[in-house]
């Protein structure tokens, strides 16, 4: 079968989802835009292929294109750089039309060359790439991995523009390839390169990077997208990971838009001219805190289920959190179409995660050392929240506070016991239960080193499951198996929250991620400040 895309009617269909902007305005070109990366005090490596923070992925997206994109407003993955895709009758081999208008920042045409050395990239060991996770159904992924092989067999160059890409499985492999993870890189650059002078396809140029402070771009005049995109001359993406700080810059009119944390949030809404420019969305993201699996006393589900029931999750989500987030019953989010309506989360029970503990030997309770970041929402100031929670069921939890970049390591290298952080939980469920299954690196996304055979059996059947219904059945299935497990405390579902100025257009709803925008669509009117409006 075959699938036609045509792109200019896709970009067109795209702004319907821009809910803060007025687009019968006529669109200004030129400006300055202040973003802000709210989510760290600095960006470890503008390589995104290296990381898992979504620090450095709001400042990828500026630069790079992956093979697929994401549409907000469908829910689904759909072309970027192929315009024509013909799928064989198996669901397993893809043959891609690559676009023959895309050029790198240096000036090099986009090639089927460049998607098969990125990807063989971030497949080899040597790269260490938490990326790998995404293109690990490419077939040959696992014989590069165990370094029998140095490309993926599954990657076929028939032309310049034509690519053959033949998967293990025969599911959307658009889910995984939209990533911004999973970048393409210009073949004639060394990837190192990357980490410091990045060059890609996307909509603005990389001019600096002030770490610390801030991330600069221009306009790439070459961008493949309408004639008249990026709107933007130039981009600057602020490190601010405190939320005082964004406050105090976003009510000076010294940046644009600022993602809020609770307390703001609150505020904002309670004031009559900032709640004009809010724009908030229920992202698929599931904050936890994780245990690894193998180490006792976490290696006993009893215990890990103490800590659920040892937690006043509605508690914190109303005293701390201020309500911007919704109660998680388990990993799969409520908008997951895996989700199970049915579905229990562990209520508070002190006296149950005691009974608990002791049934699994451990009546003088144990010890639950937890690193954190500084996130306000997610990090250590709710870590210390659960302190005396758990200490009336005997578990004497203590807090280490980390930088993200850090706390990103430790959890991909498993040096920890247990960790709080955000996880993405979609929007592909069987790529979320991919984490789960026991053949997952855990520097890829097994954080826990969960290990079941179950739900191994359920996520191979549903990676073979071609009807959509019968697959999500069987993701469904697992879900229950991991709730039971409980290799997480399951904390809650992000409602995100991001305030923009009145001279800002061309926001999107995103559920993905909030702060990560299409920066070629945002246009800011002549209403800016004197230093950053058109001229």
């Amino acid at each position: 079968m075959t699938i036609k895309a045509t792109i200019g009617a896709l970009l067109l269909a795209g702004t319907a989802l821009c809910a803060p902007a007025t687009w019968a305005q006529e669109v200004q070109r030129g400006g300055t835009l202040n973003f802000t990366a709210p989510y760290g005090s600095s960006v470890g490596t503008l390589d995104i292929t290296a990381s898992a923070e979504v620090q450095t992925e709001i400042v990828a997206h500026a630069m790079h294109r992956s093979l697929y994109k994401w549409n907000p407003e469908t829910g689904k993955p759909e072309p970027d750089l192929f315009t024509e895709v013909t799928v064989s009758d198996d669901g397993m081999t893809h043959t891609y039309k690559l676009r023959d208008d895309a050029v790198f920042h240096n000036d090099k045409p986009f090639t089927a060359d460049d998607v098969i050395y990125s990807y063989n990239r971030i497949a080899t060991p040597a790269t260490a790439s938490p990326s790998a996770n995404f293109i690990s159904r490419i077939q040959g992924f696992e014989e590069v991995q165990g370094g029998s092989a140095t490309e993926m067999s599954g990657l076929k160059k028939i032309d310049d523009h034509t690519l053959e890409i033949t998967f293990t499985a025969s599911q959307d492999p658009g889910f995984d390839l939209m990533q911004n993870y999973v970048p393409i890189y210009p073949s004639n650059v060394d990837g190192n390169t990357q980490a410091t002078q990045p060059v890609g396809l996307g909509p603005f140029r990389f001019v600096e990077h002030v770490p610390g402070s801030r991330v600069s771009f221009e306009r790439f005049e070459g961008f493949f997208g309408e004639d008249d995109q990026p709107y933007l001359d130039r981009l600057n993406i602020l490190i601010m990971g405190e939320a005082a700080a964004r406050d105090v810059a976003f009510r000076n009119r010294e940046i644009d838009v600022s993602v809020l944390g609770s307390q703001q949030y609150q505020e904002y809404q309670a004031d009559a001219d900032l709640s004009k420019g809010l724009l908030e969305v229920a992202e698929l993201f599931t904050r936890v805190v994780g245990f690894d699996t193998t180490k006792p006393p976490f290696d006993d589900k009893r215990v890990r289920q103490a800590v659920n029931h040892g937690i006043d999750k509605d508690l914190i989500i109303d005293r701390l959190v201020k309500g911007k987030a919704f109660p998680a019953v388990g990993f799969m989010p409520t908008t997951s179409p895996a989700f199970d309506p049915d579905a229990q989360g562990y209520a508070y029970d002190p006296e149950k995660a005691k009974a608990l503990l002791e049934e699994a030997g451990h009546p003088d309770g144990i010890d639950l050392p937890v690193i954190a970041n500084q996130n306000e929402s997610w990090g250590a100031p709710i870590a210390e929240a659960i302190i005396p929670m758990l200490a009336k069921a005997n578990i004497r939890a203590s807090v280490e506070p980390v930088e993200n970049a850090v706390l990103e390591d430790r959890i991909t290298g498993g040096n920890f016991t247990a960790f709080i952080w955000s996880l993405s939980s979609g929007p592909d469920p069987l790529n979320i239960l991919r984490c789960f299954y026991s053949k997952t690196a855990q520097s890829a996304c097994n954080y826990t080193n969960f290990s079941n055979p179950e739900v191994d059996r359920l996520y191979e059947a549903a990676q073979q499951e071609r009807d959509e219904a019968k697959r999500n059945d069987l993701i469904r299935q697992a879900d229950a198996i991991i709730r039971e497990e409980a290799p997480y405390w399951f904390f809650n579902y992000n409602k995100a929250v991001m305030a923009y100025q009145p001279w800002v257009h061309g926001l999107r709803g995103n559920p993905q991620e909030l702060a990560i925008q299409d920066y070629e669509k945002i246009w800011i009117d002549d209403t800016a400040p004197a230093d950053r409006k058109p001229q």
